[in-house]
């Protein structure tokens, strides 16, 4: 396969992914047609793994789904989609981790909502397969433990989501030795759970880093959807 054409396949896995990831609405079942359509152009393991997520979507009464959507990412350490939680959990050196997240995209010439933090998975799949992919699939990488603990975690559930994050998984390299061992000490020990709070993301010192990398070229842009861009 040659690199263009690995590239348009993880784009479209990590859009896909980032989409059926996302709170299920009457929007994201809007949607879904599209989402299938965007599975042509992922592998045949891949294809299958987001169409076992598409299937439940397409098949659970929407108040039922939103329940079970809440009910696993919302009350289960191990099924966060916040990626720098994996690392750090509730501790300061989350909140230095989320810089890094932020300068990323706006050295991109993208910045984000101030409501949105921007290590949520669906904003970093969204970012790598619409914005630039290079630097999304590093912030990946380099999150990599957290999202195979996320992934494991979701499949031992059996939770209808699974499939998204193990086909956003198989689109990244194997795991090395020294990140195995990573992923078995956070199976074994959970993310940090010294809650104190997040106060060098937001803060004075914060704001002054990011208005530095922030710089005089960078261009405030809105989220990129694919929603937006179906219409």
């Amino acid at each position: 396969m040659t690199r263009a054409a690995t590239r348009t396949q993880d784009a479209a896995v990590w859009q896909a992914a980032a989409l059926v990831l996302s709170y299920p609405d009457e929007r994201l079942l809007a949607d879904l047609p599209v989402v299938c359509r965007m599975l042509d152009y992922a592998s045949p393991a891949q294809a299958a793994s987001l169409q076992r997520v598409l299937e439940h979507l397409t098949t659970t009464p929407l108040p039922e789904a939103q329940a079970e959507y809440v009910e696993t990412f919302d009350t289960r350490r191990r099924h966060n989609l916040y990626l720098t939680y994996f690392a750090h959990g509730d501790t300061r050196k989350r909140g230095v981790a989320l810089l890094r997240f932020k300068q990323t995209y706006l050295a991109a010439g993208f910045d984000l909502a101030a409501d949105e933090l921007p290590d949520h998975l669906c904003v970093v799949l969204e970012f790598a397969a619409t914005v630039d992919h290079e630097q999304g699939r590093a912030l990946m990488l380099d999150h990599r433990a957290g999202l195979e603990l996320l992934r494991m975690s979701l499949a031992e559930a059996r939770s209808p989501w699974a499939g998204a994050v193990e086909a956003v998984c198989a689109t990244l390299p194997a795991l090395r030795g020294d990140e195995r061992a990573a992923v078995r000490r956070l199976a074994a020990e959970g993310p940090p759970a010294e809650e104190v709070g997040l106060s060098p993301y937001g803060g004075p010192a914060f704001d002054a880093r990011l208005e530095e990398a922030r710089g005089a070229q960078a261009t405030d842009l809105p989220m990129p959807t694919l929603r937006t861009a179906a219409r």
